[in-house]
């Protein structure tokens, strides 16, 4: 990969990666109704109830289980939620029937149980609020297709690697003195996969960006630093694979990076088979 020009690279990086599977999990969006299926079940009754509150303190005190859906239904995972200064546990009631209602209604769920819910239905409800909940995990589950495709090229081109492997443990198990990355071992290092050949060991970062924005700009400062760093440390050598048309916006820092670090690649250049060249020196 001798004699690379930025601009013709850049050209090569990609708008998005993103597969099916990453716009919503229903499987997890399923899973997680079900879960509450029961409690669910008997808050249905308030749904344009003519009484809610006095329904609310009937089904509370038979069934105080009941609660465990009460978090969700706010679009909010966690079983406790703190209110001026008060703490509501969902799991294990720790208030009186009383508080739980003054909860509800300042919240506005007795009101929108009462008189908002379309259908009738609370169940279906839920299963909207879970989809909702289940986009904010896109942001994980973008930046693990990134890894996902590298490690599929790593497969492909018969690589021996290991993954999240931190750099401490990547020290110890190969004999090297990253000291000099690390701070001296100050800051704490994770690279996403290594491979080790008979000559060195690579320390392989990846990431992918659709948008823009500061993170680009510090990401490239920062592998920038790495791969000045490890150029003198005997054994080892720092990879870089980046992608996403965010780097547009962000081209000066991610072209100086490049200029110094010859392992920076993109998804382009796995395809041309970067590994078997790199990995079989």
């Amino acid at each position: 990969m001798k004699n690379r020009i930025f601009e013709e690279w850049l050209a090569t990086f990609r708008d998005s990666i993103n597969g099916y599977e990453y716009y919503t999990d229903f499987n997890k969006v399923t899973n997680n109704v079900e879960r509450l299926r029961s409690e669910i079940e008997l808050l249905n009754p308030l749904v344009g109830s003519k009484n809610i509150e006095r329904d609310f303190e009937n089904i509370l005190v038979e069934h105080p289980e009941c609660l465990k859906a009460i978090p969700r239904l706010l679009g909010v995972r966690q079983c406790e939620i703190f209110c001026n200064g008060i703490n509501y546990n969902f799991d294990t009631p720790n208030q009186s029937v009383e508080q739980y209602k003054y909860f509800m209604r300042e919240t506005g769920l007795f009101d929108f149980l009462q008189n908002h819910i379309i259908g009738g239905n609370l169940f279906g409800y839920l299963a909207g609020v879970e989809t909702g909940l289940d986009s904010n995990a896109r942001k994980n589950r973008g930046g693990k297709q990134m890894e996902n495709l590298v490690e599929k090229f790593l497969i492909d081109a018969g690589v021996a690697y290991r993954d999240q492997m931190k750099l401490e443990k990547v020290e110890k198990t190969y004999g090297l003195d990253l000291s000099a990355i690390s701070a001296a071992g100050i800051t704490t290092k994770r690279f996403d996969f290594v491979v080790k050949t008979p000559s060195k060991v690579f320390g392989i970062e990846t990431n992918f960006y659709a948008s823009g924005g500061s993170k680009l700009n510090e990401t490239a400062r920062s592998y920038k630093t790495i791969a000045l760093e490890s150029r003198g440390i005997d054994g080892f050598e720092f990879v870089w694979i980046t992608d996403g048309k965010g780097w547009r916006d962000a081209r000066h820092n991610l072209e100086e990076t490049f200029l110094v670090l010859p392992t920076l690649y993109n998804i382009r250049d796995m395809e041309n088979g970067i590994f078997l060249e790199l990995f079989n020196e």
